[in-house]
């Protein structure tokens, strides 16, 4: 279930105030109206805010939006020079709208600037393999086990990444070799054994309690859970 998005208003004018909680409140989004300065203040003493929105004197409130950290702001202005936009978008607004303004339109930048702070503050996808206390930075290729960096050849780590990227399926020999070598399996079984060995070993080197590699014998190896 996603969290509500609050958003303080902070608007002088009681028709434009309450016009403005109508547009949020048809988003889906739960506004709070501040019809003062002082009283945005207190409002955002209190609590953290998805997005604020200042109307008159929304310079003076800007300053104390932005030291409280990383809140976006849409100002909302009668004020409709050019400078003073750049001002206020220099001073740490993301956004300026200018009096009278389209719904739609107000709308339309809200949706997109809380769309793009969601994207900016969403943590960064690490592209890794976890099993048990085995972790595979793929984009690395790193491999550590019980907190110690393992050095594995190529084939090795290949190896390893196949079985952990899928933990209960039983990879024959044929599938380990076509997979990790990329030739016809002919049946050599001793490579395989033999790099299957040596991964085992630096596993069991890494943490000698832990036993990571299942044979099932007359079909091949899996992960053992």
């Amino acid at each position: 279930m996603e969290q509500p998005i609050n958003i303080l208003v902070i608007e002088d004018d009681d028709d434009i105030n309450q016009l403005l909680c109508r547009i949020l409140k048809k988003s889906d989004y739960i506004p709070q109206p501040a019809y003062s300065g002082t009283e945005a203040l207190i409002y955002l003493e209190k609590q953290m805010w998805d997005l604020v929105l200042p109307g008159k004197n929304g310079e003076e409130i800007l300053a104390e939006v932005t030291s409280k950290g990383s809140i976006p702001v849409i100002i909302i202005s009668a004020k409709n020079e050019q400078q003073t936009k750049i001002d206020n978008l220099r001073s740490g607004a993301d956004d300026f709208i200018s009096k009278p303004f389209d719904v739609e339109e107000v709308s339309a930048h809200i949706d997109s600037l809380l769309r793009r702070y969601k994207r900016s503050h969403e943590p960064a996808k690490i592209n890794q393999l976890t099993y048990k206390d085995i972790h595979i930075d793929l984009d690395a290729k790193s491999v550590y086990v019980n907190s110690s960096e393992l050095t594995l050849t190529s084939r090795e780590y290949a190896i390893l990444v196949l079985l952990v990227s899928s933990p209960k399926k039983v990879f024959s020999k044929s599938n380990l070799f076509e997979s990790v070598w990329h030739e016809p399996f002919h049946g050599d079984d001793n490579t395989v054994n033999v790099h299957m060995s040596n991964l085992r070993h630096k596993l069991a080197g890494a943490n000698p309690g832990e036993d990571y590699i299942d044979t099932v014998w007359g079909m091949g190896y899996r992960m053992k859970s």
